[in-house]
């Protein structure tokens, strides 16, 4: 086991010494290689163009109720606030996503481009719209800090261009988001009206009905009147039975001739011709205005009237709902407030952005010399390979050669 890990050590050391070696040998190639790559990528980017950044900031304007400062609205249209209400009817979204929505939209995009000329900036004069769209797109950053605002930075080759693009985006989110909301608001209201309309005219159908109803039957409220017939009845049930023990008593004692049994009787038969008169309906009271309701009728009388009633009801709580939405809708369709606020206008830069010629440097350095290593690990693989087995390298040299003069690439003898 031992022998093992020795041999393994062994191995390591011998691989890190002739990665040494080799590293040695070729030093010169690998110093030359890395010094020209850095050099090149450094003075690349020293005659690259160079960039400037403007960076605006706002923050998403809040919508403010419009309604629950304005008196004489239900308590229902004070609960439900200006952006919050008609959301409920059409469901709302993230403000943020939107607007880098807007701000990516082609309508923006392509205003940018024509306004601020950026086919030329870009040198895509005449090449096709997309590489001008593609570059715009790596020159703008959107993005929503975590202190809750947004800031939108774009790049140019003119400090000034830079921040006039910057700030003409601010004006277009606000332009083309206001544009969107009333168009959405107008939507919104068209729709409430339509409801708001029929709400009215269902109101206005049923109070016609319970008029009518209420003419033809010669009632005003069926239930009030019910039960002024029933105590009225219950009045007059308790006379008839108060006079039927009367008669009784009167007879027993007196006998079936005397006056007093005669009149009782009377009396009697009065009560109960009045019972049935307001059983039939046709008593004198229930002329013209019925104040008391037929008991024959009441139960068709009630039905019919409490169907007429409870609709009523219904579109009486309907309209005192969709009501203060349709002002609210109307409102909201006239309403032109920013939809951002403004807490940083974009200035003109006064230092590049890019390119940074610190990172070319050490990117410059990284690569060359990893391409540097390669190379040298490839040629002096080559170099063993022909003087390790001659053959062997031959027969790879003319693949290799037959594969290149199949390119053009055949060497000239």
């Amino acid at each position: 086991m031992e022998l093992k890990e020795n041999a393994k050590k062994e191995a390591v050391g011998n691989s890190l010494l002739d990665f040494i070696s080799v590293l040695v040998k070729y030093r010169w190639f690998v110093i030359w290689f890395v010094f020209f790559g850095t050099v090149g990528t450094t003075v690349y980017a020293l005659l690259s163009p160079k960039w400037y950044s403007s960076t605006a900031s706002v923050f998403i304007a809040e919508k403010t109720d419009v309604l629950s400062a304005i008196s004489g609205l239900s308590s229902l249209a004070k609960g439900v606030g200006a952006a919050k209400g008609l959301a409920a009817l059409t469901g709302g979204n993230d403000e943020a996503d939107k607007f880098k929505a807007i701000l990516k939209s082609g309508t923006v995009t392509l205003d940018v481009v024509k306004k601020f000329n950026l086919r030329k900036e870009y040198d895509y004069e005449d090449d096709y719209m997309y590489k001008v769209l593609k570059e715009w797109e790596s020159n703008l950053e959107i993005e929503m800090q975590e202190e809750g605002n947004l800031t939108i930075t774009v790049y140019s080759k003119e400090p000034q261009k830079a921040a006039d693009m910057a700030n003409y985006l601010v004006a277009k989110l606000n332009e083309v988001n206001t544009r969107l909301g009333v168009t959405n608001a107008k939507a919104n209201r068209t729709f409430v009206e339509k409801r708001y309309n029929q709400s009215i005219e269902d109101i206005t159908s049923l109070e016609t009905a319970m008029k009518n109803f209420q003419q033809k039957h010669g009632v005003i409220a069926v239930p009030e009147q019910i039960e002024a017939t029933v105590k009225s009845m219950s009045s007059i049930y308790v006379d008839l039975y108060k006079k039927e023990v009367e008669y009784n008593v009167v007879k027993q004692t007196y006998g079936d001739e005397h006056p007093m049994v005669s009149n009782t009787k009377i009396e009697m038969n009065e009560l109960r011709k009045k019972i049935e008169l307001l059983n039939s309906g046709k008593d004198a009271s229930m002329q013209d205005v019925k104040l008391l309701i037929p008991f024959k009728e009441a139960p068709a009388l009630g039905n019919e009237y409490l169907k007429i009633y409870r609709n009523l009801e219904i579109q009486y709580k309907i309209l005192e709902f969709i009501q203060p939405l349709y002002e609210q809708a109307k409102v909201e369709e006239a309403r032109n407030t920013p939809s951002v606020l403004v807490l940083d206008y974009a200035g003109p830069a006064e230092r590049k952005s890019k390119p940074k010629y610190s990172l070319y440097l050490l990117l410059g350095f990284v690569v060359s010399m990893l391409f540097s290593l390669l190379i040298v690990t490839i040629m002096e693989g080559v170099h063993r390979l022909k003087l390790s087995d001659p053959e062997r390298f031959e027969k790879v040299a003319g693949t290799i050669r037959s594969d290149l003069s199949k390119f053009g690439f055949s060497r000239k003898k």
